[in-house]
């Protein structure tokens, strides 16, 4: 194949591919549909017989992907008809190879170079976007019609804010922004709080900062912010628009504030991160540190003094950055049931949107963040959920997951635990509260392909009672496997890799691993027993390291714990010397770990031994790291705090500090000079019901972060055996542990997870509960049956007795079952 060399990275709807850049010339397959550039491609055969057409610009790729969606297969043929782009059987050819294009993850794609701005600034079709900018301009030009600059100091607060009565009709200047004026780019998503000032709709009370004394003083504060941060950037001072303090909370309504009012001086981009990654992509270099106007004022200067940009227009500017570079990589996958038995779907299929229920919480953007929105929902349905505060949680978290998702996301509507009754992409607003529905009112508006609907090989258990659920990338392969057509969402450009799960976010425990290794370089994930700790660090070691990895063999960055594709991953990971995973216990000692004098057989026929400087785990991967400066090398120590900290890391205590990485000290040993690398990275385990965090040396505490893993009954939500709902199992216990005794000694979901999956039998949870919970229970209580019963009950302590009843299997599951179960049962 081509040499990686070559390659650079590309993205392409809400994707990152590496690209393998044109010769010259294209490959014309005799049969196929796709263009190749690599003549030593697996997919064709006598390639040297196969004939070339002719690409001189080494653009042609792009052209054919850019003549039309991937799902639209006919404007790509006729654009192939136009410049004769045909294969060997006179088809039209309307998509590229995997050597042309290859699948790769974000993480992969931030390890290569980006695609050259002057390829993509040629490639780029300048007059083809001119509907967008004509677009951008009317959007625009409605706003200041229906609001001119020179009313907004009387402008009065009704004529501004959201939830008063019918937005749509009366047009506030908050709506507009919002919902109006989409070809300026979206600023939706999220609570009403981003408009500084709001009307909430469940009880006509004014939402603002809490520092003004009423809605009208609030107001005035604002109004005056909007009016200096047009006139700042007007006058060429848009980094002053951070210290305006009564818009600090606003800043996408007060940058699409500023597109509109000031046009020629600022750029339609609103989100922070984006300008980051506009900016990192066109200087090559880390964004600077500085506050989100002053970053904008910074992107706009690199534009300006790029002659490349001249004469454009910043609507086309920011329209060719997203179209280069996007910094929408991934998309979240959600199922959600439209009413118990698909009962509102042929309504939703109909409207385009999913709807669910919870009518009795209003509007979700009527809310000021999660905690308030919390609060309501637990207040309005407390009585359905029995007063169960998990539950209640795990349900109003499933109801806010709608607020997060945004256009190009998918949308899995089900019936049941097996069938899927359509695959949609989420367009337009996304969530969007109707009140003209009678019920079912929460919705999100999706684009629906029927073509994904088809019935799983095998159940997924958990959808029986849950509404919302993600879908993991190995659950979104069988949906698509059981498909009854072929879809148009099959959006790959790629065919060859239409099995592959789309790029998804990382899930909220390995973001933040990835958040605090980038910060301190080592941390530590601590809680309570069972709570995932060892497992969330291998998973973190697969995806991270496998998304780094791709020139190792047999590595599945995506693969599912417990599988066979995943237990391949970890061990090619290790052969290769980028894991290593230790286990620390009270004799490992600074011999093992750094240096030490071991003894060694003397190399004689005698078979004697004699004592040598060896070296320890740690230093070895030390080195190998440092050999190795372009891959991460990740050590995972289990059971940390079990050795004798101090005494393990010895002097290389100070080294793993960020800002000392690289440094060197002597070795008192050996005497050699060692440094801990910027590319080795540490995470440790521990388990507080052994050994609290506060029992830890100070020293070792400053120098890591501390994760905590709680019980988490997520995986469990809508898994039963029998009738008893694993769910409500775990977080009842754990209410009662937590009541009795501290948060450090609950129960954790993995021992209701054998081999990573639920348990479904009565046998099997009567063996978990007999073999591995109640013995960890009866430690904590220390042989006092009162306090076990205040955990379990007493249909299974014998408080007389002192002892644990004899009871069947089917008999310990009822009485778990009369003791923790909520008798809901149904999704919502």
């Amino acid at each position: 194949m081509t040499d990686e060399q070559d390659q650079v990275t590309v993205t392409f709807e809400n994707r990152d591919y590496a690209l393998t850049r044109s010769p010259g010339q294209v490959i014309l397959p005799q049969y196929g549909r796709k263009i190749h550039h690599d003549p030593a491609c697996g997919h064709l055969t006598d390639s040297h017989r196969l004939a070339r057409f002719p690409d001189p610009e080494r653009l042609l790729w792009r052209r054919l992907i850019d003549s039309a969606p991937s799902h639209d297969l006919d404007r790509r043929a006729e654009f192939a008809r136009s410049v004769g782009l045909l294969g060997g059987n006179g088809q039209p050819l309307t998509s590229v190879c995997s050597c042309v294009l290859r699948p790769i993850s974000p993480r992969q794609a931030a390890t290569m170079r980006p695609w050259p701005l002057d390829e993509a600034l040629a490639a780029f079709n300048r007059d083809g976007r001119a509907a967008e900018l004509d677009a951008m301009k009317a959007a625009a030009r409605q706003v200041n019609e229906e609001f001119p600059w020179e009313d907004w100091p009387a402008l009065p607060l009704e004529r501004y804010a959201l939830g008063q009565g019918d937005s749509a009709r009366t047009r506030p200047y908050c709506y507009l922004l919002e919902f109006g004026t989409k070809a300026l780019g979206t600023i939706a998503g999220g609570s009403s709080a981003k408009h500084l000032i709001y009307r909430r709709s469940q009880d006509g009370s004014w939402w603002y900062d809490s520092r003004y004394s009423d809605e009208q003083e609030a107001w005035r504060e604002v109004r005056a912010g909007i009016i200096a941060a047009v006139t700042a950037a007007r006058e060429g001072r848009i980094a002053d628009i951070d210290t305006i303090d009564a818009i600090r909370s606003g800043p996408s309504l007060v940058a699409k504030t500023l597109r509109i009012y000031a046009p020629d001086v600022s750029l339609p981009v609103y989100g922070n991160d984006v300008v980051r990654h506009f900016l990192q992509q066109l200087t090559g270099e880390p964004a600077p540190k500085v506050e989100r106007f002053a970053m904008l004022a910074r992107l706009k200067e690199v534009i300006d003094a790029d002659a490349r940009f001249h004469g454009w227009p910043y609507d086309l500017v920011v329209l060719f950055l997203y179209w280069w570079s996007d910094p929408f990589r991934t998309r979240q996958i959600v199922k959600v049931a439209p009413g118990g038995d698909g009962s509102v779907w042929e309504e939703c299929r109909a409207g385009g949107y999913v709807a669910v229920g919870w009518d009795a919480v209003a509007d979700l953007r009527s809310y000021a963040d999660r905690d308030e929105f919390q609060a309501a929902f637990s207040s309005a349905y407390a009585e359905k959920y029995h007063g169960n505060r998990s539950r209640i949680a795990n349900k109003a978290d499933e109801l806010w997951k709608l607020l997060s998702l945004r256009p190009g996301d998918l949308v899995v509507a089900n019936r049941g635990t097996s069938e899927v009754l359509g695959v949609g992409r989420i367009a337009g607003d996304g969530y969007v509260w109707r009140e003209d529905r009678a019920e079912f009112r929460h919705t999100v508006q999706v684009e629906w392909d029927e073509g994904h609907a088809g019935r799983l090989q095998e159940p997924e258990r958990s959808w029986a009672t849950v509404t919302v659920k993600d879908v993991p990338a190995s659950l979104w392969n069988r949906i698509r496997r059981a498909k009854s057509t072929p879809s148009a969402l099959e959006d790959d450009p790629v065919p060859d890799a239409a099995e592959t799960a789309p790029a998804q976010p990382l899930d909220r425990a390995l973001s933040t691993l990835v958040e605090a290794l980038d910060r301190r370089g080592q941390a530590v994930l601590y809680g309570p027993p069972g709570t995932g700790k060892t497992y969330t660090a291998l998973r973190f070691a697969v995806r991270w390291l496998g998304e780094l990895s791709a020139d190792l063999p047999d590595v599945d960055p995506y693969a599912e714990p417990g599988t066979e594709p995943f237990r391949r991953t970890l061990d090619q990971l290790a052969a290769s010397g980028r894991l290593t995973t230790i286990t620390f216990h009270p004799s490992y000692g600074y011999e093992d770990f750094v240096e030490g004098f071991r003894p060694v057989k003397d190399g004689t026929d005698r078979g004697g031994l004699v004592l040598d400087l060896v070296d320890g785990v740690f230093k070895q991967v030390c080195q190998r790291a440092s050999a190795n400066p372009g891959h991460p090398h990740l050590v995972i120590v289990d059971e940390l705090n079990r050795g004798n900290l101090p005494k393990i890391f010895g002097e290389l205590i100070t080294l793993l500090e960020k800002d000392k990485r690289g440094h060197k000290v002597l070795l008192p040993l050996s005497q050699a000079q060692f440094a801990v690398p910027e590319n080795l990275y540490l995470v440790g385990t521990m388990n507080t019901a052994d050994r609290s965090i506060r029992m830890l040396d100070a020293a070792v505490r400053r120098r890591f972060a501390f994760l905590e893993q709680l019980p988490d009954s997520g995986p469990l939500q809508g898994c039963h055996v029998e009738q008893l709902h694993l769910a409500d199992l775990l977080d009842g216990l754990n209410q009662r542990v937590r009541t009795h005794l501290d948060r450090e000694k609950q129960i954790g979901q993995a021992f209701l997870l054998p081999n990573g999956a639920p348990v479904d039998s009565v046998s099997g949870l009567a063996a978990i509960v007999r073999d591995e919970i109640l013995p960890l229970l009866q430690e904590y209580a220390f042989d006092d049956y009162s306090l076990l019963a205040s955990f379990l009950g007493e249909a299974l302590v014998d408080l007389e007795a002192h002892t644990v009843k004899e009871l069947s299997d089917e008999g310990l599951v009822k009485a778990l079952y009369a003791e923790f179960q909520v008798s809901d049962g149904a999704a919502e």
